[in-house]
């Protein structure tokens, strides 16, 4: 039998991902209207569908960082249409290793927030994503409080407070996510709801696109994958008072760190995390 080259495997399989991606638009959107026309208390108030030639620059923000600034990461996140770009309505995120060395700044990626430019108090936040995979990657869709000192706030991490509503950590099991919750107690220490996980039953989630959600209200935070709730916590308490401000949302996709371990030769590059679309929904009541 003939064998295909290495390199046309790999744009092959970059492909059909992406076109499962944009395929998937109509239904999406079929569903949208359905629920805009129907009883359902959740309304679409804002959302990033990604049909667009470029990144949209009032929705979102760059952020540049050095190699190893958080976390002890290896990348270094950079503003380059390289590693985040709109490609077929998805939003991709590429980490390149630059050389033919496993170590610090041998790799650039993106990350992506909405600060200044969209947040929101409550909720429920989706996106559609088919992960990465791999020794030392660690994707993220997560949230900040808007309020956090680095992008012109008056509040340090983790008094912000932080909500994790994916990570999936190269070092452990690419069939499985993380969720948290990260704060600060009453002696301003910084603590943790505690990681929940989430267990694919069959396969990992770089085999196909997969819905991941939260619902957020004065009461509490819930996490969902693909509509199963698999955690849900309390934010009643008044040393989770942070869980009642306006928060903004980021897409990373980090190379190594504190929690994911190192890349090494069975590690591929590049590394792509795709982003179909990410919705927010509030309640009629609070409009």
């Amino acid at each position: 039998m003939n064998k295909v080259p290495r390199t046309i495997v790999v744009i092959l399989t970059i492909s059909m991902s992406i076109l499962s991606c944009r395929d998937n638009k109509s239904k999406e959107n079929n569903q949208i209207r359905k629920q805009i026309e129907g009883n359902d208390p959740w309304n679409l108030v804002w959302s990033d569908e990604f049909n667009t030639e470029t990144i949209n620059l009032d929705n979102w923000n760059f952020q540049v960082l050095k190699a190893g600034q958080f976390n002890d990461e290896w990348q270094r996140y950079t503003n380059s249409s390289a590693n985040a770009y709109i490609e077929d309505e998805c939003l991709v995120i590429k980490a390149i290793h630059e050389s033919d060395i496993h170590g610090m700044n041998q790799y650039s990626s993106a990350r992506l927030h909405t600060a200044n430019k969209q947040t929101w108090e409550y909720g429920k936040i989706e996106a559609r994503i088919k992960l990465p995979k791999g020794k030392g990657i660690w994707p993220a869709f997560w949230m900040l409080g808007a309020n956090i000192d680095e992008n012109g706030g008056d509040t340090p991490w983790p008094q912000c407070g932080e909500i994790d509503i994916l990570e999936l950590y190269g070092t452990k099991d690419d069939s499985v996510i993380e969720a948290n919750l990260h704060y600060a107690d009453q002696s301003d220490s910084h603590a943790m709801m505690g990681a929940v996980s989430y267990k694919l039953k069959e396969g990992i989630f770089a085999d196909n696109f997969h819905v991941f959600g939260l619902e957020w209200d004065e009461n509490k935070i819930s996490w969902f994958v693909d509509g199963q709730e698999f955690a849900s916590t309390s934010i009643s308490d008044n040393e989770r008072s942070e869980f009642h401000k306006e928060f903004f949302i980021l897409l990373n996709l980090a190379v190594g760190g504190t929690y994911a371990g190192r890349p090494d030769s069975s590690s591929p590059f590049p590394q792509y995390m795709f982003i179909d679309w990410l919705r927010v929904y509030q309640k009629t009541n609070a409009q």
